[in-house]
């Protein structure tokens, strides 16, 4: 998928005009790109028009308007895109209890690499986590990782084939897994070249 330039973003001004439509539009879109696996862990595979969302919003609440600070935001999220031969995805660990998300976390580190995809009947594809930022210690994990599925080219021909494809973790304070429905597939066979 191409990255996301200046141009593609729209001014302050126009963003405040078309906010309330786009942001429609981009709801709409991530439905189908969310995948709850058990109770408290959802994966929301990102695309180029989440993360022109996720900058859009950025650039907003800061009030950045400048060109070098619009091309450190481009900087930041543009890695966070998939580039057809990858899935990328925010990882959350979702606990409304703060006592329960403190237990939880301290639980569960090392999860987000043991969060993987399963298309058809290979091997699971194990997730690259938070390659430019420790999320972790030994005392607990984050609530939010940044996760990167690499696919090789076999698993990509499995998926446009008609491949089953799940989502699952095997922690061993956590497990689960959940094959995706038709329209959650639909949307990320459309990150693959």
């Amino acid at each position: 998928m191409q990255t996301l330039t200046r141009k593609d973003l729209m001014s302050l001004e126009k963003y405040a005009e078309e906010r309330s439509a786009f942001r429609a539009r981009v709801m709409a879109h991530k439905r189908d790109r969310q995948v709850a696996v058990g109770a408290h862990a959802t994966l929301y595979f990102e695309d180029r028009l989440t993360i022109q969302y996720q900058i859009q919003e950025m650039l907003r609440i800061e009030k950045i308007f400048e060109a070098g600070d619009i091309e450190e935001e481009l900087k930041a999220y543009n890695p966070l895109i998939p580039d057809g031969a990858n899935w990328k995805a925010t990882f959350m660990l979702e606990y409304e209890d703060v006592a329960e998300r403190r237990a939880a976390l301290a639980r569960l580190s090392g999860v987000a690499e043991r969060v993987y995809v399963r298309i058809g009947d290979h091997p699971r594809v194990y997730a690259v986590a938070d390659e430019d930022m420790g999320r972790e210690n030994d005392d607990k994990t984050s609530a939010v990782h940044f996760l990167r599925f690499d696919l090789a080219p076999a698993l990509v021909v499995g998926a446009r084939g008609g491949a089953a494809i799940a989502c699952g973790i095997d922690h061993p304070a956590y497990k689960g897994e959940t094959i995706l429905m038709e329209a959650q597939r639909a949307a990320l066979l459309a990150d693959l070249a």
